[in-house]
């Protein structure tokens, strides 16, 4: 990323990332239902799991949607199609 504080996708030097950081800790209380990451809401425990089950489909589908995208390239190669369907299958 370029360094030029006007363009919009400028970073702070790291040094002064760190910096703020530490200064940031210190000033912002952390509290027993503080978030597993920076901004995320704290979750209530009884919706820990249900949470985590949902997290488990939901990257379990996104995994099955490009294995079976895979498979059925895989397929098509084999009978000789192209994945655009310009070619039709040889008989």
């Amino acid at each position: 990323m370029s360094q030029d504080p006007s363009e919009p996708g400028a970073t702070l030097p790291e040094p002064v990332r760190d910096h703020l950081g530490q200064q940031l800790r210190g000033v912002l209380p952390v509290g027993p239902d503080k978030p597993r990451f920076l901004g995320d809401d704290p979750v209530p425990d009884a919706f820990e799991p249900q949470i985590r089950r949902l997290e488990t489909r939901l990257k379990t589908h996104e995994e099955g949607t490009g294995a079976v995208g895979q498979a059925l390239d895989q397929i098509l190669d084999a009978l000789g199609v192209k994945p655009d369907g310009d070619d039709k299958p040889k008989a």
